[in-house]
């Protein structure tokens, strides 16, 4: 694979959901002196120049039935308020330092491209990229429309707007895209950022397929900001967004470059997989930017990467619980015991009592500090108790106490629930979100290359696992001990990371 292909979420390479500014001292001191200053002027220049936006934007819309707006505006009110809106949104990212934008390659027309795709998607100070593109067509969050002055803009570019919650709000908002990309020229050029959200620009992550769903061109455009302090981004952990802005009108000024790729034509068969035409348009883009291409996505605000349709967190649950009872006193016989008593819970517990609250979890850990066992709890669950099965198949499998094969079977027993010695498609789902510690929603690939005559029995499952090379990767990069977790269990732990190909024949015995 050449350098710049797609590359799994391994620590070989960058984690782009974290991202904190280092500053030396000196430029922290100037930051600070600095930022007292040109931070409140700055700010409120720009919100008084939002304030101007306001009634404006809402006059593009004022007085039109629904039949109206759903189509593109027109007239007086394109002509007379779109260079009106366009001029007060470059003054108001001038008023927060960014006065100059450095402009490569020439940008496609509509008739060229109808949609232009945006990345690294790095801050909500991206949006500098709509004056250049003559205020293009954005997605957003149906959230956004109800924010003061942003719903007003939203409403003046008539974008298409997305609940990500309700399934139908999606499909609405594909139709609408769809529609738009398609209308041969009646719509103005659209502009999405296909990551879905914003990274700290060290890879890109997998874009999503709404841009490429029409088929029709794109133009990839990249986004830079060469500046000695890079204090524009923020995500998902690390610097907040109230910091990133502080940080950014600290500065004299800010650098942004932006770059417009020749239009990306899509080949038959790129039209017809609309995934394949965004990971080849994924690749393209971080080839020019120097940085890999990822299979990380964000889901359900947790950061994982995507192998074989799993969904594999990039912060494992399992070592971050590890670490905390390390960090608590507890070595390698005492986390041994502690899963012991957790796996006697979950074999005589009824079904319904799997789960377990931070007090009950914090007795089988042996913990005296109830926030540790909280913390653990919110690790797994965003309610108020957790499965316990997750816990001690994730734990255990890094733990590396057994071998993966008694593992894998103990889980087995613990999700069939009927003992039948075969597991259900959904059955399936919930083992492997327990030993991987996070939902599986899409392991109906594994199911069928696991099956058998509609029958998914535990020699099958373990054959699947060890064999096939992408559920492979899975077991031995993500369900096994690394040197860290090692290091916590005294190296009691059983070799379970090995060579993979050493142990199969082994394991499958």
């Amino acid at each position: 694979m050449e350098s710049y292909g797609r590359h799994p979420a391994t620590h070989e390479y960058p984690h782009p959901f974290i991202h904190q500014v280092k500053m030396t001292r000196a430029q922290r001191i100037r930051g600070i002196v600095l930022g007292s200053i040109l931070f409140p002027i700055r700010v409120t220049l720009a919100a008084l120049i939002f304030l101007i936006m306001w009634p404006i934007a809402r006059l593009r819309m004022a007085g039109l039935s629904e039949e109206e707006r759903s189509r593109p505006v027109k007239g007086w009110r394109r002509w007379l308020l779109h260079p009106i809106i366009l001029s007060l949104s470059r003054a108001t990212f001038f008023a927060l330092g960014f006065f100059w934008v450095k402009v490569k390659g020439r940008m496609a027309d509509l008739k060229e491209a109808p949609v232009l795709v945006v990345a690294p998607h790095s801050s909500f100070l991206d949006m500098l990229v709509l004056c250049p593109t003559q205020l293009a067509t954005v997605v957003s969050r149906s959230e956004n429309n109800s924010l003061p002055v942003i719903g007003a803009l939203l409403e003046f570019n008539q974008s298409v707007l997305v609940s990500r919650k309700d399934r139908e709000s999606r499909k609405k908002a594909v139709a609408q895209v769809t529609e738009r990309l398609t209308s041969d020229g009646h719509w103005p050029q659209m502009l999405m950022f296909p990551e879905g959200t914003t990274t700290n620009g060290s890879a890109l992550i997998k874009f999503k397929p709404g841009a490429f769903l029409a088929g029709v061109p794109v133009q990839p455009v990249l986004l830079r900001y060469p500046n000695k302090l890079d204090a524009v981004r923020w995500t998902y952990k690390g610097t907040t967004w109230v910091e990133a802005l502080w940080h950014t009108t600290s500065q004299f000024y800010t650098n942004m470059t932006i770059e417009f790729l020749p239009v990306y034509n899509p080949s038959q068969e790129e039209k017809n997989d609309p995934n394949l035409y965004a990971d080849n348009v994924q690749k393209l883009m971080a080839k020019a930017l120097g940085v890999p291409a990822t299979d990380y996505v964000m889901e359900g605000r947790v950061p994982v990467s995507k192998l074989g349709g799993l969904s594999i967190p990039l912060d494992s649950p399992a070592r971050e619980t590890l670490s905390l009872l390390h960090r608590n006193g507890l070595g390698a016989h005492k986390v041994e015991a502690a899963l012991h008593r957790m796996m006697d819970r979950c074999q005589s517990a009824a079904q319904a009592s799997v789960r377990a609250s931070a007090e009950e979890l914090a007795s089988i850990l042996g913990l005296t500090d109830r926030q540790t066992a909280v913390t653990i709890c919110g690790l797994y669950s965003k309610d108020d108790t957790v499965d316990l099965r997750q816990i001690y198949l994730s734990v255990a499998a890094v733990s590396g106490f057994v071998s993966f094969k008694s593992l894998l079977y103990a889980g087995f027993t613990l999700f069939d629930k009927e003992a039948r010695g075969s597991l259900s498609a959904e059955e399936l789902s919930g083992l492997m979100g327990a030993l991987l510690g996070f939902p599986q929603h899409n392991t109906a690939e594994l199911y069928a290359q696991a099956s058998n005559q509609g029958q998914l029995t535990k020699e099958h499952l373990l054959q699947a696992l060890m064999t096939h090379p992408t559920y492979q990767r899975v077991v031995n990069e993500h369900m096994q001990p690394d040197e860290v977790c090692s290091q916590m269990t005294n190296g009691k732990a059983v070799n379970n990371n090995g060579n993979m190909r050493q142990r199969i024949s082994k394991e499958l015995q």
